[in-house]
Order: C-alpha cells, then structure tokens, then sequence
C-alpha cells in the first residue's frame, strides 16, 4: 500500500505528511512481525526510533544530513526485517502460506530498502542520481529501485556517482539472488498437506 499511495501522496504539505504516516505503516506491521521472532524485536525498535527523531529533527531544522541519517536509520531498519523474515523463512521446517507472504513481503521490502539508501545518497549528495523529475524525489527513487531490484533498468535515472553506480549495481545482484535462492528454499521445503500427514 505504501509503494502504491506514494506517487499520489508525494505533491504538497499536507500530502507529505500523510505520505509520512504511511510509510510508517509497513514500519508498525515489520515491528510487529519481528516481535514474533526472538532477537529481532529491539533493533527494530531502536533504529525506528531513530528515524522518527531525525524526521522530526530534518523537518525542524531543514538539513540535508538530518534528512540523510533520517533516510539511513530508516534504510538499517529495512535491513534488519529483511535479515530476520529471511531468517525465519530459511529455517522453516515447510512452506505455507505464512511463508509465501513473506518471500513476497521480504521482496518488496527490499525495494523499500535500496529506495531508503538512494534517499541517503541524495540528502549527502546531491546529484549523485540524475532524474527527469527533480521535485518528486521519493517516487523516482522508489520506482528506480523497484525497476532495478527486477533488472529490468530503464534507464531514464541514471547514476552518476561511484557509490550510487556501486549501490545501483548490488541491487541488482541482490534482485537476482534473492529470486534464486528464495525459489530454490521454497521448491525444496514444499510439502503437499497429505504428505505431512503420511510422514511418521
């Protein structure tokens, strides 16, 4: 819902702001989440709290690096619910639903991910990533990261910087593996409900 109400929601203040609390939507539901899992719930927690003090901190005072260790905490965050879904996902006994979810949940998280460190490498600096739209920043970041997470690749933002080509570039190898190695995880673990019946 969140990558969906962002082109809408990214035009003026008010809108913003509302963008701003969905995008804490899928923060809320990755903390719940990550609560079920023992060890993931406080760095969770913590990094969530340290983006929502650099939001306020960046919208208060207008820095460019507020925003961008706003945009860091947040990119951490994504991280660390991706390690610990992935986790639970890669030691489950069998694949379910639940699991499905998750493979898909982990996939379009990771999307949010790359676009929370392109949003980073943007605030530090700026030009790192050439646009067509200059003003709507976080959905051409979102969609250049979803479109590079599938590698499909445009090609209509490009990056011009060592470290945004570097990070463009471990994207796409991550889209690759993450389908890779998630397929295989799921083919292998994949059991029909008369099967785990039928073992002792």
């Amino acid at each position: 819902m969140a990558i969906l109400l962002t082109p809408v929601l990214n035009g003026g203040n008010w809108s913003r702001l509302l963008l701003a609390g969905v995008t804490f939507i899928p923060i809320v539901l990755s903390i719940v989440r990550l609560s079920q899992f023992k060890g993931w719930l406080w760095p969770s927690i913590l990094l969530a709290l340290g983006n929502v003090i650099f939001v306020v901190a960046g919208n208060t005072f207008g820095s460019r690096t507020l925003t961008g260790m706003r945009w860091g905490f947040l990119a951490a965050f994504f991280a660390v619910t991706v390690a610990g879904l992935f986790s639970h996902l890669r030691n489950s006994r069998f694949i379910a639903r639940a699991q499905l979810y998750n493979a898909v949940n982990i996939y379009l998280l990771l999307g949010l991910l790359w676009t929370t460190l392109y949003l980073a490498i943007d605030s530090f600096s700026p030009g790192s990533i050439k646009m067509g739209n200059q003003a709507d920043r976080q959905t051409e970041l979102l969609y250049f990261s979803l479109v590079t997470l599938s590698t499909v690749g445009y090609g209509d933002i490009v990056p011009l910087s060592g470290i945004a080509r570097i990070v463009t570039a471990l994207e796409g190898v991550t889209g690759v593996l993450y389908i890779a190695i998630t397929v295989a995880l799921l083919v292998g673990r994949f059991r029909l409900p008369d099967q785990d019946l039928a073992e002792p």
